[in-house]
């Protein structure tokens, strides 16, 4: 099955080379790389263009301005026309070694999206901010409570999809609410979703990280939101075949 592999990237010209240098490492099969520069105003881009000049692999989306983790992995969703759709985030707090293992359940047949989770099993992980653990535990808990599924870490950032059911997702939030969003349509669909193991290595708000206070009160304004008040049929521009 070929892999394509989405890196929406603000800002992260000190990480992006090591990021594609890792995954061109790790899957030295990928069938695509698409890398969507959000409007960064330092070298992101440029870093970037230097991979698709020397790897036919790599792709350069460029946003005219930032737009926010959402909106870019739209775009490079849209872009896509592989088997399997993996989020790869720019700033390496997770680690493109793990990929082979968020997408083997889908490999094997038994699974339409894989969320790659670190808490499940507890794998190498920096140790960070607590108040971060418990509101993550606290909108996995909500997000579990209105989609019946039993997941164990709702906002991580590494998850796998069946090319189709990504592609026809109507994605609609803006900022980090991608995958409050993404895992309440899943879960309108039915899709078989399995969770896997990762590692994170987490950056501090003085190495990068980006997420604040306001993402979690807009996490819980979209658990409530696409849950209650969208229905299946308007949460994909046609219902993906689940069978085949």
């Amino acid at each position: 099955m070929r892999l394509s592999v989405v890196i929406p990237a603000y800002n992260e010209e000190q990480t992006i080379g090591t990021v594609l240098t890792a995954l061109l490492r790790e899957l030295p099969d990928i069938f695509e790389i698409i890398v969507v520069d959000d409007g960064s105003t330092d070298r992101t881009a440029d870093i970037a263009q230097q991979f698709c000049e020397r790897y036919e692999a790599v792709r350069l989306i460029r946003q005219p301005r930032n737009q926010g983790k959402t909106a870019a992995l739209r775009r490079g969703f849209a872009a896509t026309t592989g088997d399997l759709v993996v989020v790869q985030d720019a700033d390496m707090e997770y680690d493109p070694a793990d990929i082979p293992v968020l997408i083997e359940p889908i490999l094997l047949g038994k699974a339409d999206v894989v969320f790659g989770s670190r808490f499940m099993i507890r794998r190498a992980a920096r140790v960070l901010y607590f108040r971060h653990f418990l509101a993550n535990q606290f909108l996995t808990f909500l997000s579990n409570l209105l989609t019946d599924l039993n997941l164990s870490d709702v906002e991580t950032g590494y998850k796998a999809f069946r090319g189709e059911i990504i592609r026809k997702m109507v994605i609609e939030t803006r900022g980090f609410g991608f995958e409050i969003e993404v895992t309440a349509k899943v879960a309108k669909l039915g899709c078989r979703v399995y969770e896997v193991p990762i590692s994170y290595h987490g950056r501090t708000y003085e190495e990068g990280k980006k997420i604040g206070f306001r993402d979690g009160i807009d996490a819980i304004f979209y658990i409530l939101k696409y849950n209650l008040f969208v229905s299946k049929k308007r949460s994909f521009t046609s219902l993906p075949d689940l069978h085949r």
